[in-house]
């Protein structure tokens, strides 16, 4: 059996699915029980525990093949920096206590530094804590999700805008889709390397302007794209309804990638096929719904 985590979201719920699919056992782990009726019917056991809820947690992972964990990124946490820390420190407590033998995490492009990164240094410091555990850990790093374009749906559908975070909307940068991650999560569960190692992923090239494009063709509408400024980025995020704290974080996260800091990485990379415009059509046509996770 094994127990996977965030289930409910995108790669969590990519990655059941996938294990599901090929009769593996899987315990879905949910916060909320009354959202786990859909995976109850597909056949997985549930296990009700929270992030921060270390005890629960461990029993959930308790028994088990191996896990699926992550660390999704909360904009109600008080305190950004410590609080995303605390829940990486209560998850890698919940293994050690579990006694699992293999865990796999879904990490991030860039996540090798320890600093600089905004975000992404919470999954350097979990990645860490995993390894202090005797686990054997599979960092899965991946670039940005095709996902990400959720965030300014609202912005694309009701303004006609597509803001872009960075020095220009025409530097081609990798881009997965989540259910691609999913694959290469289920995957290493199941025939898990003998040794700790981390998974690079290789995904197809986009601008932001070809997003732009994409999506506005799959809208029906055609999208502005505004290059924000850096000293608007906290600001802009700030007016969109993230706290300050957490605003300041994505924009230094932002500033990583237009220095060149977030470089692919790994032991060994896979190779992920699903086009963009497959995404936007998913994503246009379920509503979208913010990623809780940072790329």
């Amino acid at each position: 059996m094994y127990a996977i985590t965030g289930v409910t979201g995108h790669v969590g719920g990519a990655a059941a699915r996938e294990l599901l699919s090929k009769g593996e056992a899987v315990r879905a782990v949910v916060r909320d029980e009354a959202k786990a009726g859909t995976w109850a019917r597909a056949g997985a056991e549930i296990a009700v525990a929270d992030f921060g809820g270390r005890a629960a947690l461990a029993e959930a992972f308790r028994g088990c093949r191996a896990a699926f964990v992550m660390l999704p990124t909360d904009p109600a946490l008080a305190d950004p920096d410590a609080d995303h820390r605390r829940l990486a420190d209560s998850i890698a407590g919940a293994v050690r206590d579990s006694g699992i033998a293999h865990v796999v995490m879904l990490s991030s492009i860039g996540a090798e530094l320890a600093a600089g990164t905004g975000p992404i240094r919470w999954l350097h410091h979990m990645e860490e804590r995993l390894r202090r555990t005797g686990v054997t850990l599979t960092a899965v790093r991946p670039p940005h999700f095709q996902e990400k374009v959720e965030t300014v749906l609202g912005a694309a559908r009701e303004l006609g805008v597509y803001p872009v975070f960075a020095g220009s909307a025409d530097v081609p940068t990798p881009m997965v889709a989540t259910r691609d991650i999913g694959a290469v999560v289920a995957g290493a569960l199941s025939a898990p390397s003998p040794a700790e190692e981390v998974i690079g992923l290789d995904c197809p090239h986009y601008t932001e302007r070809q997003v732009a494009e994409e999506l506005g063709a799959v809208l029906g509408r055609p999208l502005e794209v505004v290059t924000v400024p850096q000293a608007e980025w906290a600001g802009l995020m700030v007016q969109a309804g993230l706290p300050p704290q957490l605003a300041e974080e994505l924009a230094e996260l932002y500033d990583a990638e237009r220095r060149g800091l977030l470089q692919p990485s790994g032991d060994r990379h896979i190779t992920c096929t699903t086009e963009l415009g497959e995404t936007l059509r998913h994503v246009a046509g379920s509503g979208g719904a913010v990623v809780g996770q940072v790329l």
